[in-house]
């Protein structure tokens, strides 16, 4: 029985599920590969381009082309023309072909058809043992592809959810000071400066191969007079009362549930009064119940798939016993965007 649907499922159904999920693995590697190949970037410059032409362009095996080709257009990811040419499907350009578009997922298939199949490949003794290879320490590559997978919700945040954010918005734009927790490779604080080209931006991790990334992007854009990159403990390296904003981005979750109170006190020690803490996370369901709800799909599949990351996803219930162990007695505003993401805002006391 599903009780989110109230049917029981025949075993034909069952079936059906079980080999759409399996095409479903087929098609992200798809997606790989015509990513590493460049025949998204090759479709996307020159429109209509037959199997033989692209085959050529890229220096590929023609046969091996047309299966691709085939397969894609069968997942409406190409569309195809009279004269057996093949152009993208709408929005796939900016999704698969262009890494500087906010819709980009490309880092996110990656992340999941190299690093998270590497994974899974050592779970069987990871479930016996309980080992975990945390988000610090892994490659560059690693880091930058996590980055990547993020990239959108970045770009979402610095140009959309804090310029809407009534009263922050303002006091960045005055020259406010605000503190990214879990900064990473920097991508966020370059679309930080970009959004508010009057704040002052730190950025802190633990993360010293992030952090080699981050410095180096700042430097590159010629933010160093702007942005100031630390390692270590945000309890420890950052000034009490001395942002205007905290930021966490898809970090509260990779934080070790037992040090979680403890880096969310110390953000709330770190704002000016009246100050803001913005995060955005992910929320896992408190129940059976809300396992079966589309809100919580996200969630439970980046608690699957970051298992041996060692990271646990809060449900609602822990985020908001952590902000009012901070000191967060107001409202806390609480909202959901894109695939599954949690906003949370709330306010230090004046």
């Amino acid at each position: 029985m599903n009780p989110a649907a109230g049917v029981t499922l025949s075993a034909d159904e069952q079936v059906a599920r079980i080999f759409a999920w399996r095409r479903g693995f087929n098609a992200m590697h798809l997606i790989d590969l015509g990513i590493r190949l460049g025949l998204f970037k090759a479709l996307a410059g020159h429109p209509g381009q037959t199997v033989a032409e692209l085959a050529a362009a890229l220096g590929l095996h023609a046969p091996y082309v047309q299966v691709w080709c085939t397969t894609a257009y069968s997942l409406e990811l190409l569309e195809a023309d009279e004269r057996d040419g093949f152009r993208l499907a709408p929005h796939v350009d900016g999704m698969l072909a262009n890494e500087a578009h906010p819709r980009y997922l490309g880092g996110y298939v990656r992340l999941g058809t190299e690093f998270a199949t590497d994974d899974y490949r050592r779970a069987a003794v990871a479930f016996h043992t309980g080992a975990v290879t945390p988000y610090q320490g892994r490659s560059r590559e690693f880091a930058q592809a996590v980055t990547q997978a993020i990239a959108g919700v970045n770009v979402m945040v610095a140009r959309k959810i804090l310029p809407g954010l009534s009263g922050l918005a303002e006091r960045l734009r005055a020259g406010g000071r605000l503190l990214e927790v879990g900064c990473g490779t920097g991508f966020m604080q370059l679309q930080l400066a970009r959004a508010f080209p009057q704040a002052r931006l730190t950025g802190v991790d633990i993360d010293p191969t992030g952090l080699d990334a981050a410095r180096a992007a700042v430097r590159a854009a010629g933010l160093d007079e702007r942005i100031d990159i630390l390692e270590g403990d945000v309890g420890r390296v950052v000034p009490a009362a001395s942002f205007d904003l905290v930021l966490m981005v898809e970090v509260l979750h990779e934080i070790d549930p037992a040090l979680r109170a403890d880096v969310v006190a110390a953000c709330a020690r770190a704002l000016v009064p009246g100050g803001w803490l913005v995060i955005v996370d992910e929320t896992y369901p408190s129940t059976l119940d809300q396992a079966r709800q589309a809100p919580y799909r996200f969630a439970l599949q980046t608690g699957l798939e970051e298992l041996m990351w060692g990271n646990v996803v809060p449900t609602r219930e822990e985020q908001e016993r952590l902000l009012r162990g901070a000191g967060f007695d107001g409202p806390i505003e609480r909202s959901l965007f894109g695939e599954g993401f949690t906003l949370l805002v709330a306010q230090r006391a004046a």
